[in-house]
């Protein structure tokens, strides 16, 4: 009886030790469902309804625009699967991150972490929130532009409630996130059907010399592709979260050849939908491009298109969220941000304090407002480094032959977007050289005196004061130290 005892608190015990290892690791609770939906819902935000003005003006033309377009998501295409390699190969969270730390080691690895978290991610996210707040106070403003304070404040209070969600449950960001993806989708099948019907009807006259007084050179293509690859950007997003993702090795390469060219089919729909109801020259005067359409297609009920916009952008921002948290946790873990940013919450199995903290640096984004300057060269600094990361693809071709790879594309694919990247960072340069430029890429490498002071050094006086503050914030929310791989 009391060997039986014995042996029945054992197996209490070793359950209790299962349960406490499974709140202490990020669990794989994304589907292929949600996988597709985290790509075109973090892909398909405020770009294909005000980036057709902008890829339009650079080569003044239809034709042109919609090569731009389609070429813009075979880019993407192949971009993502060169990452759906590297992301099978290497089965960890935080997207390009350990691929460049496997490649060529911690340095380049950690400025992508810095310029990631600092500029690319905080900065994309802070204006697709804008785009959100603008299109939401529109409506109550009539004709007049909303003031800047309630912009502000709606933005901040969307960065704030999306934080939460990602904080409180990864279920529950993947359930808002597949909510809002079925939203927009709604939107992009109303402006496709309605461009489809009226086709049907014989709209066709804006299509005609669609080649003429076209604008090819190399500077111009160079900055509709900067346009249109903005409305593309979201392509690698699933490479954030490998880790949580159920049987990578088979839903992070299908999701994205179902993704995303599901995602370029609806843009040059709704492209060619625009353009049956606008000529070149009243899409490139309209303000909202989708907001036109509506007015002009939808009549009584034109006030869906600016709700569902809305809907499109604040998935947008709930997927950037999603996926850049993850991206804090892995180079908190790697000892490359504060170790405190790679803790998970006990009871949620979220990566709480790297969401948390990616909302906070959002929000400073928000309060000076004028972050236009750093969006004009965020596609420079993230074709930087996707660049980097598909030519660390090629470099371990040969420096780990022997890694399992249960994806390997073709080699000219990697070649192929590592040129293309190359002329994407240098044609604005070479085309319209700016200062801003140059201090992007200072910027970029100032955080190798970060990486010398903090990371390789690791003074004893930043020790002595980070360890107090993170047991006190480790008891205020409740999270701790992600345990180690037994397997």
């Amino acid at each position: 009886m009391e060997e039986k005892s014995v042996r029945k608190r054992r197996e209490d015990d070793q359950s209790i030790q299962s349960k406490e290892a499974k709140t202490t690791n990020l669990q794989k609770e994304v589907g292929l469902i949600s996988g597709i939906c985290i790509i075109i819902g973090t892909i398909i935000g405020s770009g294909i309804f005000i980036s057709p003005k902008s890829v339009l003006s650079n080569v003044n033309a239809v034709g042109p625009c919609l090569i731009i377009w389609s070429t813009c998501g075979i880019i993407a295409t192949l971009g993502a699967l060169c990452f759906a390699e590297l992301g099978t190969m290497i089965t960890k969270s935080g997207g390009e991150y350990p691929y460049l730390m496997e490649a060529f080691g911690p340095i380049p690895a950690y400025l992508f972490s810095w310029t990631s978290l600092i500029v690319i991610k905080p900065s994309s996210f802070a204006i697709i929130c804008l785009t959100f707040a603008e299109y939401v106070s529109v409506p109550f403003y009539g004709n007049c532009k909303p003031p800047e304070l309630v912009v502000k404040c709606l933005a901040a209070a969307a960065i704030l409630v999306i934080t939460t969600v990602n904080s409180l449950s990864v279920k529950l960001g993947s359930y808002v996130q597949n909510f809002f993806t079925a939203a927009k989708l709604v939107i992009v099948t109303i402006i496709i059907i309605s461009g489809i019907v009226l086709l049907a009807q014989g709209k066709t006259k804006n299509f005609e010399n669609s080649f003429e007084d076209s604008s090819v050179s190399v500077g111009a293509m160079s900055l509709a592709f900067y346009n249109g690859l903005w409305a593309y950007d979201g392509w690698n997003q699933l490479n954030y979260i490998t880790e949580e993702l159920k049987n990578p090795y088979r839903n992070l390469p299908l999701a994205i050849v179902i993704g995303i060219p599901l995602v370029t089919v609806c843009y040059i729909l709704i492209n060619i939908s625009y353009f049956t109801v606008m000529t070149s020259t009243e899409l490139l005067q309209s303000q909202a491009v989708a907001v036109t359409f509506g007015d002009r297609v939808l009549h009584p009920a034109s006030w869906i298109v600016p709700l569902f916009v809305a809907f499109s952008t604040i998935g947008a921002a709930n997927g950037t969220c999603f996926t850049a948290g993850r991206l804090v946790y892995v180079a908190g873990r790697e000892g490359h941000m504060l170790k405190m940013l790679s803790y998970i919450s006990v009871k949620r199995l979220t990566p709480a304090p790297a969401i948390i903290f990616y909302g906070i640096i959002t929000i400073l984004y928000i309060i000076p407002g004028d972050i236009n300057t750093l969006i004009n060269y965020f596609s420079f600094a993230a074709w930087f480094f996707y660049g980097l990361t598909i030519v660390g693809l090629i470099v371990m071709r040969f420096t780990k032959k022997d890694h399992k790879r249960p994806i390997k594309v073709p080699v000219f694919i990697p070649i192929l977007m590592t040129f293309i990247s190359i002329y994407l960072v240098l044609a604005p340069i070479i085309t319209k050289p700016e200062l801003p430029y140059l201090y992007c890429v200072l910027f970029i490498l100032s955080g190798l005196l970060f990486y010398l002071l903090f990371v390789h050094n690791k003074f004893s006086c930043v020790q002595r004061i980070s360890k107090p503050i993170t047991m006190h914030l480790q008891m205020l929310l409740e999270v701790v130290p992600p345990e180690e791989d037994l397997n």
